[in-house]
């Protein structure tokens, strides 16, 4: 088969910008799909040059965001129909995938089935953190959710929450995010102890007010442990401020001598900085499946999440990790203190962490699961 994906982001030295979940999973898949002798062609939207290229038998395509003031939302979405759909006549693809993030596809009408794929829409997300979502985007949400000829969704609380709150009838089926457990190999032997670390997008939703909050607990009986935050600053949603110095601000005096902050670098360097922390720290609020949580899981990471939703899925407190309402910071340092002090508990909830990923959520059998789903909508 020749399948597309549609993405505003890829992890690509090309792609300036933040890469997220949608872009880690469309890398993934890509390799796996390849690897099983199917066709891969990426088109990634809105960018500021325009050109394709061919790396790793994957062709990718950037397309520019054609920008007229006051209607780009029309011109850019019109634009982008017409560039892909020149691209499935001429290359024979047989079906295309896009994300319903801020529902890019909304009113677009492609030469060949459509699906999408639930990582977590704006209203969603809006929905988890008890704020008001933009008329636009649940709008153009719902509008590209309404013309796929099918929906999947990367876990069951994302699917079964996106059909209550766009009144959805059709059938949304799950399949799980996954990771190839070969790329993601443990290595303990530099471990630095007593540190933890936290990685991803610094930004409210995903726990950081909570992290700092418990680390100030921690410092304060043992001065030697270590916090690092890795990813790029987000503006706060609620204040405006940065939400880096949200942290730095509730941090006390000791602990913030304790913190540093690593902006974003490449992922390469991200796992060996992963690999290096003694305890992961995930208590996000906002998440469909995270991709976050299958890499630590799969580095047999010592890890401490939130237990909202979508984690039950994933996760299993006291075997796997810990799982935490993260808003509880005297429960959440103490788990801390737990994984750093009970190194024997410790170790087996990491190993049985990784041996979870490997059982439940293998590669080789969510990529049968994705073909199939692929072949259903011909």
């Amino acid at each position: 088969m020749h399948i597309a994906f549609i993405t505003p982001e890829f992890p690509h030295t090309h792609f300036q910008g933040n890469i997220g979940g949608i872009g880690t999973f469309t890398k993934n898949i890509a390799k796996q799909l390849i690897r099983l002798n199917h066709t891969v062609t990426i088109f990634v939207h809105s960018q500021a040059k325009e050109f394709v290229l061919k790396e790793n038998r994957v062709t990718i395509h950037f397309v520019k965001l054609k920008k007229v003031k006051g209607i780009t939302w029309i011109t850019n979405r019109r634009y982008f129909n017409q560039y892909v759909n020149k691209v499935i006549k001429k290359d024979n693809i047989e079906v295309i995938e896009a994300p319903e993030w801020t529902g890019f596809t909304a009113f677009m009408k492609f030469d060949c089935p459509l699906i999408v794929r639930l990582h977590g829409s704006d209203t969603y997300f809006c929905h988890l953190e008890n704020r008001k979502a933009k008329a636009k985007n649940q709008f153009f949400e719902k509008k590209a959710l309404k013309g796929a000829n099918a929906i999947v969704g990367v876990s069951k609380f994302v699917a079964d929450k996106t059909k209550e709150l766009f009144g959805l009838t059709q059938e949304i089926i799950t399949i799980y995010n996954t990771i190839d457990v070969t790329d993601f190999v443990p290595n303990h032997q530099y471990i630095k102890p007593k540190t933890l670390l936290y990685f991803g997008t610094i930004v409210r939703k995903k726990g950081v007010l909570e992290i700092a909050k418990a680390f100030n607990k921690i410092v304060a009986q043992d001065k030697k442990v270590q916090l690092c935050f890795v990813g790029r600053d987000n503006r706060d949603v609620f204040t405006g401020k940065s939400t880096l110095k949200m942290v730095e601000e509730l941090l006390s005096t000791n602990a913030l001598k304790n913190f540093k902050h690593i902006n974003a670098v490449p992922y390469t360097k991200v796992k060996k900085i992963i690999n290096n922390a003694e305890v992961v720290l995930l208590p996000s609020f906002a998440e469909a499946f995270p991709m976050t949580w299958l890499e630590s899981m799969a580095l047999e990471k010592r890890l401490i999440t939130s237990n909202i939703g979508w984690a039950k899925e994933l996760m299993i407190d006291g075997d796997t990790g810990f799982m935490v309402n993260p808003k509880n910071t005297e429960e959440f340092s103490l788990r801390i203190l737990n994984l750093l002090e009970d190194e024997a508990n410790a170790k087996t909830m990491a190993i049985n962490a990784r041996k979870r990923i490997i059982s439940n959520f293998n590669m080789d059998n969510i990529i049968i699961q994705n073909i199939k789903l692929y072949k259903s909508v011909l």
